[in-house]
């Protein structure tokens, strides 16, 4: 039986968020993953095997400055993932989308009435006079 076509349409848009919800999670943690190794592989190379030792970029070793800058890069994802999404989500998306056709719905009222105004339409009754 085909699952895509039973599904009722509220329950699968609900599956697809959440869905994509998991994909990013998932991409965050393969980050985090990535950035703990690269770190670990920058400090043994500048600590222990002395790779470019004396390279000190602000002042620091090179390993820090490089893991610093991917940190924050790391939290910048972190952040994108978890508030920027809560905040501006799909309820967001919804309540911008009604309010923007709110606005133009009004805006069209507005001109109907200046065009009702400026050209009546002539009734029946009028029409009989």
């Amino acid at each position: 039986m085909d699952t895509k076509k039973t599904i009722d349409p509220e329950i699968r848009e609900l599956y697809e968020n959440a869905h994509q919800r998991i994909k990013q999670k998932k991409k965050l943690m393969t980050h985090l993953v990535f950035f703990i190794a690269g770190a670990v592989i920058f400090i043994v190379l500048n600590v222990i095997i002395g790779y470019k030792s004396e390279f000190k970029p602000l002042g620091m070793d090179w390993f820090v400055t490089a893991i610093l800058i991917w940190l924050f890069f790391l939290i910048v994802h972190a952040i994108k993932v978890f508030m920027v999404n809560e905040l501006m989500g799909k309820e967001w998306e919804e309540k911008q989308m009604n309010r923007l056709v709110e606005k133009q719905l009004e805006k069209v009222r507005k001109l109907q009435k200046k065009v009702d105004q400026k050209h009546p339409i002539e009734t029946e009754t009028q029409k009989k006079d």
